[in-house]
Parts: C-alpha cells; sequence; structure tokens
C-alpha cells in the first residue's frame, strides 16, 4: 500500500516536469517563429505601423499647409490684379570705377 502512493507521487512530479519542459518549448518555439517573422519583415522592407501612422500625420499636416498656402496666394493674386500697375523700378548699376 505504501508504494503506491509513492508511484502517485512520482507520477505527478514526472508530469510536471514535462509539463514545464513542454512551456519552455512553447516559449522557445514562440521566440523563433518571432524571429523568423522579424527577419521576413526586413528581408520584405515593410515598415512598422508607428512609422506608417508617423508618416500619414506628416502627409496630412504637409496637405493642410499646401491648401493652406494656396489660399494665401488666391488672396495675394487678387490683391495684385485690383491694384494699379506701378513701372518696373529700374536701379542704377554701381560705378566700379577703381579709386585713386
Amino acid at each position: 500500500m505504501n508504494d503506491r502512493p509513492k508511484f502517485f507521487d512520482d507520477l505527478a512530479g514526472v508530469a510536471g516536469g514535462a509539463l514545464s519542459a513542454l512551456a519552455g518549448m512553447r516559449e522557445e518555439i514562440a521566440s523563433m517563429a518571432r524571429a523568423r517573422v522579424d527577419e521576413a519583415v526586413r528581408r520584405l522592407d515593410l515598415v512598422k505601423r508607428d512609422e506608417f501612422d508617423a508618416m500619414v500625420e506628416m502627409a496630412t499636416r504637409a496637405s493642410a499647409q499646401a491648401e493652406q498656402l494656396e489660399a494665401r496666394v488666391k488672396v495675394l493674386e487678387a490683391a495684385l490684379t485690383s491694384t494699379p500697375a506701378l513701372p518696373p523700378v529700374i536701379e542704377q548699376p554701381e560705378s566700379h570705377e577703381p579709386e585713386i
């Protein structure tokens, strides 16, 4: 009768060791799979999501700024067409005579 509980204790110890070994193997496999996926992403020259989001934000800002500048140019062009044209200013070239 004493052998039976010891047998179950040993069996439980072996099962516990096997489960911990399987958990370790699972972590190792997950780590290897992650490394393979990262390597494939680098080879495909893909961008990460946060980098993509940053570029989208920059493009959105640039587009908004371009629209603002376009509106400003239209206002300035309208102001130019509404004012009378002035004759161009002709500057006299500087004299390059040597000093004596």
